[in-house]
């Protein structure tokens, strides 16, 4: 650990998901001082999301780094790593044998987030900092104006706030597009003693159908809780038109009818579910997506470099984008080079998460998109990828968060 003296670099870290906290964490640990601006009034005035998988070259090597990896194996889940293929009728097509044994364990979003809260000082996050502008100083430093007013000046301000940033349109004039897909959330509480047959279904992890051009994704999450996904190929404005989010009743009624013909052990995750419905566009900004550097303004996560969730990597770049930012901050004498640095390295690292998460946009709900399920689920337990595994968490697609 660097033991050098608190920088006089004044750093600003908007947003407060497990990228910018992660950062704020990394540079704590070298000595660097920052401060998060978070919306949110607190770590727990809306739920986080469903369940992610951090991977061992990424988020966990990004745990290790933020000397947090011994505090996350409290809470993560090994057991969950599953993964079941079915086809509309029930039937088994793929189930992982041994789900404990990946390296890629699940952890709740709201675990995650409270176990970097916790290894913060307390006065390190803002709540209740709902951004406004970025504003330029003539010095060249920045303010940060918000709701209650405002904030600076800084030389440093990381956009961590997501796929719908506030500080990108400084840097790029690119915009997350509507990848085709939108996805229907909805929750099961308290599965194993109130649903014990859905518990089953879903089993240890992840289970799937595709058929007819739609499918169904459950995932298990901590606490019991197993949250689904309907997800259909439309027009952004389809789902819209189509359901009525504000009554769960006709959610459970249009989300019967779109899946008519699935085996009826499938749709009860539509007929049990709680309340709680929410439509989710995914939207993806284009791969490779880079900007010429600007003194004092930089991106990390999906406020870089937004895609699918095809793939898990969306938290796993944010977090190893945190701990590289906060190592060249702490290496390098100009603070200014080792921003650039950390771009010109970034960019080129999440290149090949960014083609694949397109990839498997672009080839889901396919007409033989179960064959394809299958073909893909087969070769990554034999150890060949052809195509990135669906994300363990399709709700981390952060557009549907901000």
């Amino acid at each position: 650990m660097n033991t050098q003296l608190p920088s006089p670099l004044r750093l600003a870290i908007v947003g407060g998901g497990p990228g910018g906290l992660t950062l704020a964490r990394t540079l704590h640990l070298h000595g660097i001082a920052a401060t998060v601006f978070e919306q949110e009034s607190h770590a727990l005035e809306r739920p986080q999301g469903g369940t992610l998988d951090l991977h061992e070259e990424s988020g966990l090597l990004a745990l290790r780094q933020a000397g947090l990896l011994e505090a996350f194996q409290a809470i993560a889940r090994y057991d969950d790593q599953g993964t079941r293929l079915l086809d509309k009728a029930g039937n088994v097509l793929f189930e992982d044998q041994d789900a404990a044994s990946g390296d890629r364990p699940e952890v709740d979003r709201t675990e995650l987030r409270a176990m970097l809260l916790k290894a913060l000082p307390a006065t390190c996050v803002r709540w209740g900092c709902t951004m406004r502008e970025v504003r330029a100083r003539h010095d060249g430093r920045w303010d940060l104006a918000f709701d209650h007013g405002n904030e600076g000046p800084f030389d440093l301000v990381v956009g961590a706030d997501g796929a719908w940033s506030k500080v990108r349109p400084l840097l790029s004039p690119y915009r997350p597009q509507y990848s085709g897909l939108t996805f229907v959330e909805c929750g099961i509480d308290d599965v194993d003693r109130s649903h014990p047959t859905l518990s089953q279904l879903v089993g240890r992890g992840k289970m799937s159908v595709e058929a007819d051009c739609k499918e169904i994704i459950a995932q298990r999450n901590g606490n019991a809780h197993i949250r689904a996904y309907a997800i259909f190929r439309v027009p952004a404005d389809w789902a819209a038109g189509r359901f009525d989010i504000a009554s769960p009743a006709s959610m459970r009624t249009e989300l019967l009818k779109e899946f008519d013909g699935f085996a009826p052990e499938i749709l009860d995750l539509f007929r049990v579910s709680n309340d709680s419905f929410a439509i989710r566009l995914i939207c993806a900004l284009p791969v490779g997506h880079c900007w010429a550097g600007r003194r004092g303004l930089t991106l990390l996560g999906d406020a870089a470099h937004v895609m699918s969730p095809f793939g898990g990597d969306g938290v796993n770049n944010a977090m190893f984008d945190a701990v590289e930012l906060a190592r060249l901050l702490a290496e390098r004498a100009d603070w200014n080079e080792a921003v650039a640095e950390y771009e010109s390295l970034m960019f080129a690292r999440v290149v090949e998460s960014a083609e694949g998460a397109a990839e498997g946009a672009a080839t889901q709900l396919s007409h033989i998109g179960q064959e394809l399920a299958l073909e893909m689920y087969r070769s990554h337990a034999s150890g060949t990828s052809l195509l990135p595994a669906p994300s363990t968490a399709p709700g981390s697609v952060p557009v549907t968060l901000q």
